[in-house]
């Protein structure tokens, strides 16, 4: 169990400090990623929808308790990423320009996975001890 949380730990402080740049970046609108949504063909009005969406399932995914929650929020910033990813490879993007989203949908699948893992050995746990009290 203390594995499993210094792992989720290891991998969620990397996801969340990749989705913090990411995130802040899109609040402001930084030129940079006004660039990108431009070759995407995107409009740059919802950068800061997005951005404070990331910044909203960052607290989700840190806030204890709120189990389906934190799951709304993994699953929501792993669409983002397969949407973005999609995009790029849409517009004729090449592995060098996108390649790089393999490191945050890793990033978020550890992270999930090592929160799965402790959620259900707590559980299977607390099962455990009111069996035995009984």
């Amino acid at each position: 169990m203390k594995k499993a949380k210094r792992l989720y730990w290891i991998f969620t402080g990397l996801f969340i400090a990749f989705m913090l740049a990411t995130s802040l970046s899109q609040v402001i609108s930084a030129k940079g990623t006004e660039e990108i949504m431009t070759i995407l063909k995107m409009p740059t009005y919802i950068l800061p929808l997005l951005g404070i969406s990331k910044l909203l399932a960052i607290v989700a995914i840190l806030v204890p308790g709120f189990p389906k929650i934190k799951e709304w929020a993994y699953a929501g910033l792993m669409f983002d990423f397969i949407g973005a990813t999609y995009s790029m490879i849409a517009v004729g993007g090449t592995i060098d320009k996108w390649g790089f989203m393999i490191v945050p949908i890793i990033l978020c699948g550890l992270s999930y996975y090592f929160h799965d893992k402790i959620l259900r050995t707590e559980t299977e746990n607390f099962l455990g001890r009111q069996t035995t009290n009984r």
